[in-house]
């Protein structure tokens, strides 16, 4: 079993930054995809970003590359989602998730979620 707990999320201006965390607990292996998701308001669970524990493999939604970036620290247990140049479409409740992940950007692949954490930007 494991656990996810994201925090970080909250109310910016377009044009900030905010770095998301997921603090993982319970077992996992270093071949274990971590992701993020986000949500908008009535729409699909859509693929943010995915690495594995040891970062060898990283993916990216096309559309997120150069602004967003995901980071793992093994020792905290913990995977990051930093977002930069925040816009009001970023808006969403953003999710990480653990599992085999494959393919990496379909929900479905992953079998751990965390409760989900809500970004807010403002024009």
């Amino acid at each position: 079993q494991v656990q996810l707990v994201e925090s970080g999320g909250g109310l910016v201006q377009a044009g900030a930054s905010l770095r998301l965390s997921c603090a993982a607990s319970g077992r996992t292996f270093g071949d274990t995809v971590l992701g993020w998701f986000r949500q908008h308001p009535g729409t699909e669970r859509e693929f943010v970003t995915a690495t594995t524990w040891n970062s060898e493999e990283i993916y990216y939604r096309n559309s997120l590359k150069g602004r967003f970036t995901i980071s793992t620290d093994n020792a905290k247990n913990t995977v990051y989602l930093q977002m930069n140049s925040l816009k009001p479409e970023d808006t969403a409740v953003y999710y990480c998730a653990a599992g085999p992940g494959r393919p990496v950007d379909n929900p479905g692949s992953y079998d751990y979620w965390g409760q989900g954490t809500q970004v807010t930007v403002s024009s």
